[in-house]
This record gives C-alpha cells, sequence and structure tokens, in this order.
C-alpha cells in the first residue's frame, strides 16, 4: 500500500509554509496541515515586521544561512509580487563588551560583511532619534531591515498551493507515528499518510514532539506600537534604522521604523524577559503595567519614541537550552520524520532557507547548508 502524500507537512507558519514551498517545487506531492487558519497570529509568524541582519550576534555559523535568506528573498518577492524584505539598515548597540554589539563584530569580521563600528556622539549624528549613553557603540549594517512575517507566509503559502500542495487549515494534529511504509498523521478529521513527515510545530512542540528530548520553554512575548511624541517622519523607512539595543545590565530590546504610515506608529520589544506559558495558557492580555516598563526603557534610549500608546500584541517564543535551532533528521526516526524547532524567538528571518533544507533533508536526507549547531544530540547526550 503506498503512502498518500510524499511528505506532510505538519505547521504552516513561518518554516512549515516555506516548507511547503519548497518541497512541492521539487515535484513532491505536498500535504500541509496547520491547526488555524492560513497567516494566523496565534504563535510567532505575526507582527507585521522581523528584523534581518547579517552581523549574527548570536553566533558566526548563521551567517552562511542569512546570506542565502536574504537571495531567496528576492526569489520570493519576484515569483509573487509581495513585499518581503526592506532593507532600511540596522545598529547594534550597547557597551563594546556587550553581547549585542561584540558577537555582532564578531561575525562582520569572521565573514568579512560590510560594517561601520560607531561611537555614541557619531550615532546621534547619523540617527538623532537614538540617545546612547557616552560609553556606548554601536555596529552599522547597511543590509539590516525587516522582513514582514504575514507577507512571507502568505507568499509560500500561495507558492505552494500553485505548486500543486494541497493545504488543510483549521485541522489541528493530535498525534503520528510511523508505520511500514512511512508516517500515519492523525487529524481532528482524517488519517492520512505519507513515506516523509516534516514538523514545524512552533510552540506546539512539547506536544507534538515529547520524544525528541529537547526541553524546550514557552515564552510569553508582547509587541509594542507607539506613536513618536513629534510625529512619524524622524522615524520614517527613509530615516531610521532598525536597532538591537543592549544596556549594561543584560537587557535587549529591539526596534524599527514607522514602516506603516502616520497613524499606526512605530513597534518596539524587549528582546527576552517573557513569562513562562505554554499554547493554551499564555495570557493575550497586555497589561497598563507592562506598557509603562516599556515605555520608561525607551524614554532613556529613544526618548521621542514613547509618545501615545497605540496598540500591543502578544507572540510566543519557543526555546531551546542554549537558544539555538533544531533543524535535523528525527533521531528516533531519521528514515521518515525531520523536525525544525526551538527558533528561540530569532528565527524568522531564516524561514525561506529553513524551507529549503527542510526540502534537502526530507528528500535526499542531507543538505548542503551548514546545519551542525542545529543537531538535537547537543541538547540530550548524557553528561560525562
Amino acid at each position: 500500500m503506498s503512502p498518500s502524500y510524499d511528505v506532510i507537512v505538519i505547521g504552516l507558519g513561518g518554516m512549515g509554509s516555506a516548507a511547503a514551498h519548497h518541497l512541492s517545487a521539487r515535484g513532491a506531492r505536498v500535504l500541509g496541515l496547520e491547526r488555524f487558519g492560513p497567516v494566523h497570529n496565534r504563535g510567532s509568524s505575526h507582527g507585521g515586521s522581523r528584523i534581518t541582519r547579517q552581523s549574527y550576534f548570536e553566533d558566526p555559523a548563521y551567517v552562511p544561512l542569512l546570506l542565502r535568506a536574504y537571495e531567496l528573498y528576492e526569489d520570493v518577492e519576484r515569483a509573487t509580487g509581495r513585499e518581503i524584505a526592506a532593507l532600511c539598515g540596522g545598529v547594534m548597540v550597547g557597551p563594546p563588551a556587550s553581547r549585542t554589539v561584540s558577537g555582532s563584530l564578531r561575525s562582520a569580521t569572521e565573514w568579512d560583511l560590510p560594517h561601520e563600528m560607531l561611537d555614541a556622539r557619531e550615532i546621534r549624528r547619523r540617527f538623532p532619534t537614538l540617545a546612547p549613553k557616552d560609553d556606548e557603540v554601536a555596529l552599522y549594517e547597511k543590509k539590516a531591515g525587516l522582513v514582514r512575517p504575514e507577507n512571507m507566509v502568505a507568499a509560500h503559502l500561495q507558492l505552494a498551493t500553485r505548486q500543486g500542495a494541497r493545504l488543510h487549515f483549521e485541522e489541528p494534529v493530535l498525534r503520528w507515528e510511523p508505520y511500514r511504509y512511512g508516517v500515519r498523521v492523525h487529524t481532528c478529521e482524517n488519517t492520512y499518510t505519507a513515506g516523509q513527515l516534516v514538523i514545524c510545530p512552533g510552540a506546539w512542540a512539547p506536544r507534538l514532539l515529547t520524544d525528541l528530548g529537547v526541553a524546550f520553554t514557552i515564552e510569553r512575548q508582547v509587541m509594542y506600537w507607539f506613536q513618536p511624541k513629534h510625529g512619524t517622519r524622524p522615524f520614517a523607512l527613509e530615516n531610521h534604522p532598525v536597532y538591537i539595543w543592549e544596556d549594561a545590565e543584560g537587557v535587549q530590546v529591539y526596534g524599527f521604523p514607522a514602516i506603516d504610515g502616520p497613524d499606526l506608529g512605530a513597534k518596539v520589544a524587549f528582546f527576552r524577559k517573557g513569562a513562562v506559558c505554554t499554547p493554551d495558557t499564555i495570557d493575550r492580555t497586555v497589561h497598563e503595567e507592562e506598557i509603562q516598563a516599556m515605555a520608561d526603557h525607551m524614554s532613556r534610549c529613544v526618548p521621542d519614541l514613547p509618545g501615545a500608546f497605540l496598540k500591543a500584541a502578544t507572540c510566543m517564543y519557543s526555546n531551546t537550552p542554549d537558544e539555538h535551532f533544531v533543524i535535523s533528521r528525527h533521531p528516533a526516526h531519521p528514515e521518515s520524520v525531520t523536525v525544525a524547532c526551538g527558533f528561540s524567538g530569532h528565527g524568522f528571518k531564516f524561514a525561506p532557507v529553513v524551507g529549503e533544507i527542510l526540502a534537502d533533508l526530507a528528500l535526499t536526507g542531507t543538505t548542503r547548508h551548514p546545519i551542525g549547531l542545529f543537531a538535537p544530540s547537543r541538547l540530550t547526550a548524557a553528561p560525562a
């Protein structure tokens, strides 16, 4: 009995939609399963903007994947006509020894990426909305900017459908299991079979990947939009960079230009500091004290930003213990199951290249991309 599909993809958010596109582009018979509707706001792939950058402070090993992701942004834009990326430049600000600055400089140096180092005076001159302390510096990267999460997910779904993938929405997966011919996937409506399974579960990783052996932590995060005190023109895309700013205590915030017109303000958020939750228990209400804490922090580094509060939205980080990704064949089912999870709050910019990697792994068992850092064995090996 042959399976009904070549590949089933569980989860059609940032990574799953990209996987469905790349798999179907190679001629695979693809079924995509998503518990919510298309381009939903219940997980992590929403909020209007995500920072993209190449001088990657997390680890230089990410840089080759970023270079490929940038190529794929352009491919998707050409294929669909949707805006995917806007490279307005970006600054990584903080004390010289901070991870944000020193890690960015390490990647830029190791990979010979174009960049500039700015002292506090030069930061203020180039970007008058920013108010660094005298002992803070910044790495400026012209090729940094933002990607549009909803547009990217919609574009990948559009391409997957165009290429023949069958995408089922509002159909939660209950469980999956290996069987003689590949895998079975049970949903609330049906049971499907395929030769290969790709699991992109986002915050549902602890539920769908119980046998992976990774201790995921799901974290509630809040994104905020404020109206700048003196109007949005100084924060317009052509005038303002994206930024990640680390203070002396190691607290990181990130922010964007005002990209959606004068009435929608500019978006900011803390990079970490989230409350542990599950997809079922996350508090979707944003409380007054949270808004005030964000405004107070921003008033010290971007004083003109926190004028009128406009709106806020929640999302979820799916963190691994070391905050690096998991992208691999499933160690317990290496012949038929591929996983992509634990993106730890910094994964969305990689979605196009992750989709390419997942297609490689599902169809050939290997990939040309460097993914050794993302093996789950690093997190599950017994201590010596």
